[in-house]
């Protein structure tokens, strides 16, 4: 019987953690079943463009602690005006000679996964997003390496906010959810936490940095999610135009706005600081090295098997295949439960 052909691509924001469910899935997919690895490049550009190379062990070898990810990647969908974006997959399916795919990524990148299983391709997802809002799994990896940055980050902050008695608001990632901000606030001991999920205004902020100042703390630090609407404000804060594939604008510039009310209507002295890109580069946690390294393993299973369509997840202590179609159905919040225990040390 003839060696079955496996291509694995990598799409969206790249993250630490994504060269370990690489090199997993071609281990074991080599080791294990005898299979071949080809590697779309740039995202699912490589799929509509046939931009590959060959994956074995010397091409994967080396790259666990490495972040990003040696495939490259893009935010390109296939089916963004384009109606034959899908048969240009399929047809590029064939000119590879790919028996089946692996798509990494987040909840765009899914979704797209989803939607060619719809025609036919066999395809098994692996959830990855610093966010951590992918549904139906507890973690995405990715997620652990951001919040230790920003834990660090908010360390290194609070030293100088308290040495020049500052208001010091961080801005973190989180476009539609505050995963990060509330993890990493309740790590680094913020005192506020602003995030999509929580309605606060102007001028419940500006309350919470007085009563602190009240009780004889003249430095604060506030973390706050790029994704943050404060009421009153009519929209995002939109750092420039232009729109992405999937239709997301980019967003930034909350903090900033943030601060200058603060200083504005308080007097003290405040400043921000954009961790921006700092969040998903580097070298992964050792938690995300081994959560993607149990996924590519799981996911060149779930090839094995023939379960196409669905993705793995971490439920528990498990790892265990979701269907597709529900793992992308919602995202996944902050739950008011972990907020309300970062609200006990606001103020």
């Amino acid at each position: 019987m003839a060696k079955k052909t496996i291509g694995i691509l990598t799409g969206g924001g790249d993250c630490p953690g994504l060269n370990a469910v690489i090199r997993a899935s071609v281990r074991k997919g080599i080791a294990a079943y005898g299979y071949r690895f080809r590697g779309v490049l740039e995202g699912w550009k490589g799929m509509m463009e046939c931009l590959w190379e060959p994956l074995g062990v010397e091409e994967v070898s080396g790259i666990l602690p490495k972040g990003g990810t040696i495939l490259g990647t893009s935010r390109t969908n296939p089916f963004k005006n384009n109606e034959d974006g899908g048969d240009i997959v399929v047809e590029n399916m064939k000119r590879m000679k790919l028996d089946a795919l692996i798509a990494i990524g987040g909840d765009d990148t899914l979704t797209v996964a989803h939607k060619l299983t719809q025609l036919g391709v066999p395809v098994v997802g692996v959830p990855k997003t610093i966010d951590n809002d992918i549904s139906h799994t507890d973690y995405t990896f990715g997620f652990d390496t951001a919040i230790n940055i920003v834990t660090e980050a908010i360390d290194r902050i609070h030293t100088t906010a308290e040495s020049h008695n500052r208001v010091m608001v961080i801005e973190v990632m989180g476009r539609h959810s505050g995963w990060i901000a509330t993890y990493a606030g309740i790590a680094g001991g913020a005192d506020l936490v602003l995030i999509p999920e929580q309605a606060y205004s102007v001028d419940d902020i500006i309350e919470t940095i007085e009563k602190r100042h009240e009780r004889g703390k003249d430095f604060s630090i506030v973390i706050v999610a790029e994704g943050f609407k404060p009421e009153g404000v009519d929209d995002y804060v939109i750092s420039s135009g232009g729109k992405d594939d999937f239709g997301h604008v980019k967003l930034g510039g909350v903090g900033q706005l943030i601060a200058e009310q603060i200083e504005t209507r308080t007097g003290f002295e405040s400043r921000v600081t954009v961790l921006g890109h700092l969040q998903r580069g580097g070298t992964p946690t050792a938690f995300d090295r081994v959560l993607g390294t149990r996924f590519g393993a799981a996911a060149i299973d779930l090839v094995h098997t023939g379960e196409y369509g669905k993705m793995v997840s971490l439920q528990g202590k498990k790892i265990v295949p979701v269907d597709l179609e529900i793992a992308i159905s919602e995202l996944k919040m902050v739950d008011q439960e972990l907020y309300d225990l970062a609200r006990i040390f606001f103020g």
